[in-house]
C-alpha cells in the first residue's frame, strides 16, 4: 500500500458516550461526556479492538487485530453480542476493516487484495459488493449514511490521495483549498455534510463540506498540530481526535458542532491516547 497510514490506521476510543440534551442547544460548555461501556472482541488471540462506526440502534462496527497482525472487521450488536470476524472474500493479505454501519446494518469498509492495494466493499445481509473509483488503483470506503451515500479516498498513478463522495451513485472528487494531494473523507450524514482530514503546511488539518458543497478548511481545535474528524451525525455534531504535539502517540478526543468555534475536549481517565471514532443521532 502507499504510505498514507497516518489516515487509515487510527486507534479509536473503546467506548460510546451520551450527550444528554446536547442537540437541543448550542451551549456546548454544559455538555457532559460520560463513559457508558467498554468492551473487547472475545477471543484470546485478539490484541486490539477498534470501534469505527455506530448506528442509531447502537450497533458498532470496527476492526480487530490479532497477535499475528491480521486485520478483520466486526460488528458489536446493541445487545452486546458480536458477529464472526468479517473477511472480504478477495482479501488475500490479511487486512479487512469495518468502517461504517447504517441503521439497516449495511456495512462499509475496505480490504487489501492480491494486487497489494486497498479496495472498498459493502456488506449487506452476508453479501459482499466491491467498489473502486473508476480509474483508481486504490479505493478506501470509510463512511456512509442511511440513504446509501458514501465517502472515502482514492489514489492512482497521477493522484496520491484524494477525498471523494458518492452521492446518489455519482462519484466526485472533493477539492479542499490548500490541499497538497493528501486528503481523506471519513464521514457523511443524512444532510450530506461531510468531514475528513488533509495535509497543509506540514500538518494534518480537519475540513468539512456543507450540504451546498461549500468546503470549510482548516477545521481544527485550538493549538492542534494534527486533526482528524472521524464522525458526523445528522444534527451536525462532529467527533474525532487531535494532537497538540503532532505525533501518533498524542491523542485527545473532541466534539464540535459544525459552524461553531467551540470544541469540547475529552481524555479517557488514565489514558495517554483518546480518539472518538463515531457518533450517532443519540450522541
Amino acid at each position: 500500500m502507499k504510505t498514507k497510514s497516518l489516515f487509515i490506521s487510527i486507534l479509536a476510543v473503546l467506548f460510546a458516550f451520551p450527550l444528554p440534551g446536547a442537540f437541543a442547544r448550542e451551549a456546548s460548555d454544559s455538555i457532559s461526556i460520560q463513559v457508558i461501556t467498554t468492551f473487547d472482541y472475545p477471543g484470546g488471540d485478539v490484541t486490539q479492538t477498534i470501534p469505527e462506526g455506530i448506528n442509531d440502534l447502537g450497533d458498532i462496527t470496527g476492526i480487530i487485530i490479532d497477535s499475528s497482525g491480521v486485520y478483520r472487521g466486526f460488528v458489536r450488536f446493541a445487545d452486546g453480542t458480536f458477529s464472526p470476524p468479517i473477511v472480504e472474500p478477495n482479501d488475500t493479505m490479511g487486512h479487512t476493516e469495518g468502517r461504517g454501519i447504517t441503521d439497516q446494518q449495511l456495512i462499509c469498509g475496505w480490504y487489501i487484495g492480491s494486487d497489494g492495494f486497498a479496495h472498498g466493499y459493502f456488506l449487506d445481509s452476508g453479501v459482499f459488493t466491491e467498489f473502486d473509483v473508476s480509474g483508481a488503483d486504490e479505493t478506501i470506503v470509510d463512511g456512509l449514511n442511511d440513504a446509501g451515500d458514501f465517502v472515502g479516498n482514492y489514489s492512482s498513478e497521477t493522484v496520491f490521495a484524494a477525498a471523494f463522495s458518492n452521492i446518489e451513485g455519482v462519484t466526485n472528487t472533493i477539492v479542499i483549498p490548500g490541499d497538497r494531494g493528501n486528503s481523506f473523507a471519513y464521514a457523511i450524514n443524512r444532510s450530506r455534510q461531510i468531514t475528513g482530514g488533509y495535509q497543509f503546511h506540514g500538518h494534518i488539518h480537519g475540513w468539512w463540506q456543507d450540504s451546498d458543497g461549500t468546503v470549510h478548511a482548516p477545521f481544527d481545535p485550538p493549538h492542534s498540530k494534527a486533526t482528524l474528524p472521524f464522525g458526523v451525525n445528522d444534527q451536525g455534531w462532529v467527533v474525532g481526535r487531535f494532537s497538540r504535539k503532532g505525533n501518533a502517540a498524542d491523542g485527545h478526543g473532541f466534539l464540535n458542532r459544525l459552524g461553531s468555534d467551540h470544541f469540547v475536549i475529552y481524555d479517557y481517565p488514565g489514558a495517554t491516547f483518546t480518539s472518538f471514532g463515531g457518533i450517532n443521532n443519540d450522541g
